[in-house]
């Protein structure tokens, strides 16, 4: 699954459009190096979104197709 959509239906980020938008600035990167929009997510890849002064640091768990909203926290794992 591409980045974009994986931020999109984990609910990390509200709209594909904007995942897009921030990974083709640079803000998101994967195992430390920036990743355009089209890069496919694998299991234990871990994402660092930048928001602003505040950055998110996720580890991806399951790659689900269509999450439900009580689902797509399972989607991923918080590190500190």
């Amino acid at each position: 699954m591409r980045i974009d959509k994986y931020l999109k239906v984990s609910r990390l980020i509200k709209r594909r459009s904007v995942a897009n938008d921030a990974s083709d600035a640079g803000r998101v990167s994967v195992n430390g190096k920036p990743v355009k929009a089209s890069y496919q997510v694998k299991l234990g890849d871990v994402i660092e979104i930048a928001f602003g002064q505040r950055t998110l640091k996720v580890e991806v768990t399951e790659i689900n197709e269509n999450a439900t909203k009580a689902g797509a926290s399972a989607m991923y794992r918080e590190l500190a």
